[in-house]
């Protein structure tokens, strides 16, 4: 690992606190970038931002934040700048899911999943872009902002309508983000991963069982590596730092309006 690759990076990261977050904030900073950790628990945030500090290369800071309120958007935004002098990358991290079948939504389901997953993620990237486009173009490199997409913003799963809808929100996003951030110099890019082994696929795993679309703790992940996925494992967050990297570096910096698959196959283009 190149310990210099991502130096000067000012990076802001939602739900970092833990999985692939707090992944990513300790891989960035590993290469150089100082990163905010902005996370609901504002405890655990605080303990990633230690332990990033304790290693010695890139700088961390935590905050507290509610992703849904764009004021707590606007103050991590802030803290990023205060901490670092400028904000330079925003990675929106921050998601959850509760599966429902079609016929069970209702408006609380869809409105908690919604709000964290697609209208939070408007709201962090306008507060982060609005600071870029005030802080002035930057010599050589444009700005970036990365969305953590998923496997369900292509492929219709029956038990989970909500979350491929908020995914397919946070792909036009991606897309519409592109084209409307161009003329500042900011890139949007994104990730879409399939099956990762995180506290949130955790809380997936048990919910399918108490919904009934799975008999037992763990089957989830085992049909889907045998009846979806080319590559025959489940991922950890290890499989999706690389990537995540290679759009906060200056190597991404000529592609806009992409979402990168790491799903083991399950998504062929």
């Amino acid at each position: 690992m190149d310990p210099n690759r991502l130096k000067g990076k000012n990076i802001l990261i939602t739900g970092a606190a833990r999985g692939m977050g707090e992944a990513n904030a300790t891989n960035f900073a590993a290469q150089g970038a100082n990163v905010c950790i902005g996370d609901l628990d504002g405890d655990e945030a605080a303990k990633v931002a230690e332990t990033i500090n304790a290693a010695g290369n890139g700088k961390a800071v935590a905050v507290k934040m509610d992703v849904t309120k764009r004021e707590d958007n606007a103050a991590a935004v802030a803290a990023t700048v205060e901490s670092f002098g400028s904000i330079n990358v925003g990675l929106f991290n921050a998601g959850l899911n509760k599966p429902r079948f079609f016929m069970d939504i209702d408006e609380d389901n869809w409105d908690m999943i919604m709000n964290v997953n697609t209208k939070a993620m408007w709201l962090g990237m306008q507060e982060t872009a609005r600071q870029m486009i005030a802080q002035g173009p930057m010599e050589g490199h444009p700005y970036k902002i990365i969305n953590v997409g998923s496997i369900a913003s292509r492929k219709p799963l029956l038990d989970v309508t909500v979350y491929c809808t908020s995914k397919y929100g946070v792909l036009a996003l991606t897309h519409c983000g592109a084209l409307g951030l161009s003329e500042h110099n900011i890139t949007v890019n994104g990730y879409a991963p399939g099956v990762v082994v995180t506290p949130l696929w955790e809380q997936l795993d048990k919910d399918l069982v108490d919904i009934g679309f799975k008999e037992k703790e763990g089957q989830a992940y085992e049909d889907i590596v045998r009846d979806a996925l080319q590559i025959k494992r489940v991922s950890y967050p290890k499989d999706i730092v690389g990537t995540a990297s290679f759009l906060a570096s200056d190597d991404s910096d000529y592609m806009t309006g992409q979402m990168i698959h790491i799903d083991g196959g399950w998504c062929i283009q």
